[in-house]
Parts: C-alpha cells; sequence; structure tokens
C-alpha cells in the first residue's frame, strides 16, 4: 500500500462521507495519471482488508465504519420489523420504528444500541448507503389531497406519495411504475413520481409485467445493441469455415422443449470397435458473434441471464442472435466449440478436447418426441443412434449416484393458457429419460472442460460448498419428525445427502422434505475460485453448454480461446452472474406462484386433498401435490380445540381433544380467499 496514496483517498472519502466512488473516479479527483491507476487500485485494495474503507456493489467505495456501526443488506420481514444482515458477523435487529428512509434490500449503516445478554444485537439506521432498486410498482390509490402508490412487495411498508400524476390523470386502481424523488427526514412518507401505466390488474399479462419492472429486469434492447448484432452476415465467412474442423458430415441432434426458441447444445455419438463411445457436445460458439467489450457484451453481461417467466422470455441476448445466427437450427451451419470425449464401454473418460468446429444439426427433436422414440412409439432413422445414447447416460447416471452425486427432482410446474391469455390449467411436468439424457452428457462436458481448462488459472467455475453443520441437524431433526432416524455424521458428505434424499423419495411428504433437504444446501454460485461442487460430488465444475442464455458460459468460451485474462475482473463478473441469476430465479417464481394463484381463484369454495407441508406458531402451510401450490390454514380457523405448537415435533397439539397436525400428514382443506396482492391463499379444514 502507498501510505501517501492512502491518505490521499481517505481524505478524498471523509470530504464526502455519504458519497460512493468507482476506483476511476477517485483517480480522476485525484488527479492521478494511467500509470498511476495500479497503484491505486492495489492500495484500494489494502485500505478495504484493513478496514479503513469498505467496497459495495458495482466495485464502489466508501468510509469505513465506527466499531459501534454496521454495515450490511436490510431484510424486512411483512410484520415491518428487519434485519440488517452484514458480511460478517451476526445479524442486527432493526424496529420498523428506526428504520428511518430505508426500504427492504438498502445496504444501510446501522448503529448499534448497547448489548442486551441473551438477546440480538440491535440498532437503527443511520444513512442508506445504496437503494436496492429504483424503480418501484404498486397500485394506485386516491387520497383526500393526493394519490399515492401502494407497494406490491409486502415488505415496502411504506406508501410513495404522489402529488402530482402531470398532464395524464392516472385512474384509482391500476398498476402503476414509480419512482422515489424525495423524502424528507421526519417525514413517514416518501415522495414521488409516476413513469408508466401497466393496466388494471385483472387485464391478461398486467400482472407478469409487474413482475418485470418489480425486479427491474430489462424490457427492450438499447438501439445500438440491435443495430450492432444485425452487422452479422447470415452465410458463415469460407474462411472461417477453413480455419475450423469441419463436423457438418458428422450425425447431430438437438433435444430441446417443444416451445424452445434457441438451441445452445447439439449430440453427437459412435460408438468404436471396442464397443466404446465417441461423444461430442456440440455448444454454441456465441463468443464469435460476442466480441469482448462490444456493446452486445456488455448488454448480456449486464443481464447475466436470460429469464425465463412463465408467459415471456426475456433474452440475454438478441433475437438475431439468440434464435437466429447463434442457435443450432436443423439444417443450418453453425459454428461451435465441442467437446469431443472418448469413453470406455463402462462410460470411463479416457481421453478428451475441445475444438472450434462447424455443424449441422440433422435434427431437432423435442423432449417428448424423443421419448417416444425410445419406448418404440415413435420411429426415426436416428432411434438407434438414440437408444444408444440412453444407454450411455444411464451409465454416466450411475456412476454419478456410486461417487455421491445427489439427485433432486424438483416440481416444475407447467401453465395453460387459453385464447385470452387467462389461466386454464396446472400440471406438473413429467420427468423423461429424454431430460436424464441431455442432462448426463451437459454434466460431463460441463465436468470435462473445467478440468482440462481449470487448471490453467484464471478461469470461472460453477461451486458449490458443503452445508454448515447447524443446517444439517435441523434437518436430521425434521427427518426424525416424518419418521426417518439417522445421526448428523462426523464429516459431511455427498453420498450422506444421496442416502438421505433416497429415504425420502419414499413417503408421503416426500416433497416436503426434499424442499427442506435443499433449503440446507448451500446456493451454487459462480467463482474464480476452484473449491468444487459438492452436490455433484465434483472437484471441479463449470458451464461450458449454454453460452446463449448465460453470461459465464459465455467467459468461459473465452477463455478456452484464451481472450480472457484479468482474474479480479473475472471475479466480479462472477459475483454479478449469480446475483443476477438469484434475481431471475426469484422472478420466475413469483411469475409462476401468480399464476397458481390465478387458478385457484377459480376454484374457491371447493375441495382438495392436501399434505401438511411446514407449521409454524400461527397455523399450518398445505400443500396441494397435483400444482404444487401452497396455502395456509390459520390457527384461528381451527377451532375444534386451542392448538399449541410444538417445535420440537413440528406439530400443532390439540390441548383438550389431543388432536395433533403433524408436518407430512394428509389433510382435507377447502379453499377460502385468495389475496394476490399479498399473494396468499388462505385455506379451511374442509
Amino acid at each position: 500500500m502507498n501510505p501517501e496514496l492512502a491518505s490521499r483517498v481517505a481524505e478524498l472519502l471523509t470530504a464526502q462521507p455519504a458519497h460512493l466512488f468507482k476506483a476511476k473516479e477517485i483517480a480522476h479527483a485525484l488527479g492521478l495519471s494511467k500509470n498511476d491507476y495500479a497503484a491505486l487500485r492495489s492500495t484500494l485494495r489494502s485500505m478495504v482488508r484493513s478496514g479503513r474503507i469498505i467496497k459495495l456493489k458495482k466495485n464502489r467505495y466508501g468510509l469505513g465504519r465506527r466499531t459501534s456501526e454496521v454495515i450490511g443488506s436490510l431484510r424486512v420481514n411483512s410484520q415491518g420489523y428487519g434485519f440488517v444482515v452484514p458480511e460478517e458477523g451476526e445479524d442486527v435487529f432493526v424496529s420498523q420504528k428506526n428504520m428511518a428512509r430505508a426500504l427492504h434490500g438498502d445496504t444501510v449503516r446501522v448503529r448499534l444500541f448497547a448489548a442486551r445478554a441473551g438477546r440480538n444485537r440491535e440498532g437503527e439506521v443511520v444513512q442508506v448507503i445504496e437503494r436496492a432498486r429504483e424503480k418501484i410498482v404498486g397500485t394506485f390509490r386516491l387520497g383526500r389531497r393526493a394519490g399515492y402508490v401502494v407497494p406490491d412487495d409486502i415488505k415496502i411498508q411504506r406508501d410513495i406519495l404522489i402529488p402530482d400524476t402531470g398532464d395524464s390523470p392516472v385512474e384509482e386502481g391500476v398498476k402503476v411504475v414509480a419512482v422515489i424523488e424525495a423524502w424528507e427526514e421526519f417525514h413517514p412518507q416518501p415522495v414521488g413520481r409516476i413513469i408508466e401505466v401497466l393496466g388494471f390488474p385483472d387485464e391478461p399479462g398486467v400482472d407478469v409485467l409487474s413482475i418485470v419492472h418489480g425486479f427491474e429486469l430489462p424490457v427492450s434492447f438499447p438501439e445500438a445493441v440491435i443495430r450492432e448484432a444485425g452487422r452479422w452476415p447470415s452465410a458463415i465467412p469460407s474462411e472461417e469455415i477453413g480455419r475450423r474442423l469441419d463436423l457438418r458430415r458428422l450425425v447431430t441432434l438437438t433435444i430441446d422443449p417443444e416451445d424452445a426458441a434457441d438451441f445452445d447444445d447439439a449430440v453427437s455419438l459412435e460408438t468404436t470397435r471396442d464397443r466404446g463411445y465417441r461423444l461430442g457436445v456440440h455448444i454454441a460458439d456465441v463468443s464469435y458473434y460476442v466480441p469482448r467489450g462490444s456493446a452486445v457484451d456488455r448488454e448480456a453481461a449486464d443481464r447475466g441471464t436470460s429469464v425465463y417467466l412463465v408467459d415471456r422470455v426475456i433474452p440475454m441476448l438478441p433475437e438475431r442472435l439468440s434464435s437466429g445466427l447463434c442457435s443450432l437450427v436443423e439444417g443450418e451451419d453453425r459454428l461451435c466449440l465441442s467437446a469431443l470425449m472418448e469413453l470406455s464401454a463402462e462410460g470411463d473418460l479416457l481421453s478428451a478436447e475441445v475444438r472450434e468446429t462447424v455443424i449441422r444439426s440433422r435434427r431437432r427433436l423435442s423432449y417428448e418426441r424423443a421419448q417416444a422414440i425410445l419406448d418404440g412409439e415413435s420411429s426415426d432413422d436416428l432411434g438407434g443412434m438414440l437408444k444408444e445414447m440412453n444407454s450411455l447416460a444411464q451409465k454416466l447416471r450411475r456412476k454419478g449416484r456410486r461417487r455421491g452425486r445427489i439427485d433432486l427432482e424438483t416440481a416444475e410446474v407447467q401453465v395453460e393458457f387459453d385464447s385470452n391469455g387467462a389461466v386454464s390449467g396446472l400440471s406438473l411436468r413429467n420427468r423423461l429419460d429424454s431430460h436424464s439424457l441431455i442432462e448426463e452428457f451437459m454434466l460431463l462436458a460441463n465436468e470435462t472442460v473445467a478440468r482440462r481448462f481449470g487448471a490453467e488459472p484464471p478461469f470461472v467455475f460453477r461451486i458449490h460448498e458443503k452445508p454448515d453443520a447447524v443446517s444439517v441437524d435441523q434437518l436430521v431433526r425434521l427427518a426424525r419428525a416424518f419418521g426417518v432416524t439417522t445421526a448428523v455424521p462426523k464429516r459431511i458428505t455427498a453420498h450422506f445427502f444421496r442416502r438421505l434424499a433416497e429415504r425420502f423419495r419414499k413417503l408421503p411428504g416426500a416433497s416436503v422434505l426434499q424442499d427442506a433437504l435443499l433449503r440446507t444446501m448451500m446456493k451454487a454460485r459462480y467463482s474464480t475460485h476452484p473449491v468444487g461442487h459438492f452436490g455433484l460430488a465434483s472437484p471441479a465444475y463449470t458451464h461450458f453448454t449454454s453460452p446463449i442464455r448465460r453470461y459465464p458460459d459465455l467467459l468461459v468460451h473465452r477463455l478456452i480461446k484464451k481472450r480472457e485474462t484479468d482474474g479480479t475482473a473475472l471475479e466480479t463478473l462472477c459475483q454479478k452472474a449469480t446475483e443476477r441469476e438469484i434475481r431471475a430465479q426469484e422472478a420466475e417464481r413469483a411469475s409462476i406462484k401468480l399464476k397458481q394463484m390465478e387458478f385457484m381463484e377459480q376454484h374457491v369454495g371447493e375441495s382438495f386433498a392436501g399434505i401438511i407441508s411446514r407449521i409454524v406458531s400461527f397455523g399450518i402451510f398445505v400443500q396441494l401435490p397435483q400444482w404444487a401450490v401452497n396455502g395456509l390454514v390459520h390457527v384461528r380457523d381451527l377451532d375444534d380445540d386451542y392448538y399449541l405448537f410444538d417445535e420440537e415435533r413440528y406439530a400443532l397439539v390439540g390441548q383438550k381433544r389431543g388432536r395433533r397436525f403433524k408436518l407430512g400428514n394428509p389433510i382435507e382443506v377447502r379453499v377460502a380467499r385468495v389475496d394476490k396482492n399479498e399473494r396468499l391463499i388462505d385455506f379451511v379444514p374442509a
């Protein structure tokens, strides 16, 4: 660390304590030259490690905190109070009256109160360092003196005053997008303005559009990105084909969902003389069409992933590339990076290479069509190869299980719409052998690429860390309530979780236990640090197979071609990609839940068989397994007795009659109420 430079940085940040600076902004403010920039970056890293300054999202720097203060993300619950979650140390409780002008998700500075023995740390928000969101989606209401917006997210418990709706009056009850413009220090509500009117809640598509804006998902591509993508010629230049391995005569095929709009991967399989296999996993070479630093690249990095909502797709790349030039369309020449793998008759990997190739997909199959061929219900001239692929995939699956890989089959909800865009039905997607076939080949390709290229840092890994002992202990206690007796192992391994998952699968409440097991596991993320993938029992794993829809896969392709070298920049991109992935998953789940609720609105008053999925002091949550719909039976509606919550045994117990509601037990319920605004379904015992 350069002491003189550190002193100048500290002086700058002290002069503007509420401001956050990027490294380039600090360099500009201090009048540093390009030659001094490396020394500045090194000094900033040292100052962060020493605690003199802090580093937040988007690589912005600010003043460090006092010992009596904590900086972290505010997590508010539906009751109004919340916790600030710091990067290190225990959470800090913040009551609603001590939140000042902070909202759910904001990065805040909290001043700690004097500690009380046996109680959580408690404090008050003294500064909002960074807002979690710029836009807030809600319902417009008319008050006596002004309008206001009631946020859709019940964790945002402050209405936004709208003193002026501009030239066009806004109708009562419409969904709108608002931004906060001012918030006086002692005023209970922020003041804002409406920037977009989405429509009335019952109009088709408005509910999902609310989710799009609520999660601040991009709704269109900038004009510069569209123009840049449009400049690529439809035909591949002959010189580019000439320098690649030409595999257009090789029989390749794609297997994807029936409604897929883009095709990242194709597969091929040949058998060798010694009854082994030559497997090809051919992945669209997006890096050819998306140069590093281009307008398309910057937009893709910002989006991080395609988002698959219940009724629409928000792609990572413009349609010209995602559904056109990059997509492995049947009968068209396409550029690929191909993982070419030699395997023994038992499915052991013998050798592998990754080559730049050109292919021509021979057949586009849906999962259902491929399954019909495997089952002998449909004929195809590629049926023989498909059956060989299925045989190899089953061998690979057995090998994965033997090494401890955890196979968790979560329910995937399929929503059906009528011609007006209204929900007409719900179902759960069937898990087919054709799904497993593609999954096994992609797993093998991803692991092979990670082992081959991950040994030469920097590299992008998909990592999954081992669950902590406390979470495992809670899972074991929960399993015991279902009658599954097991001890917490001295050494937590993937084998332990795999065996537990297999035991769970045989129980009536399997879905409840599978969900609990998933929650116990750490979340997978992207990183340049090769710590392995616990759930797959793999020492090295990456994402290589979906560059049309995931930005980390595009980075991996560039690393294979030696076009990414800055390890620090890569780690920043990994963190951002993880954040974008989490945002996409939450938005996707929210869109499905909305449609589940729309469907259940049609069944208010009807009774269904369910399973008790969770028990809390105020009631029992019940899942309707045929649709993966969850609702609450409030304890006030259990009026046949006075019930106490037995936390140790995960049960509600009647004090007079002894009736017990336990996790996993079947229960018949009636749909009493559906509230889409609060995202709640209320059941009562049938």
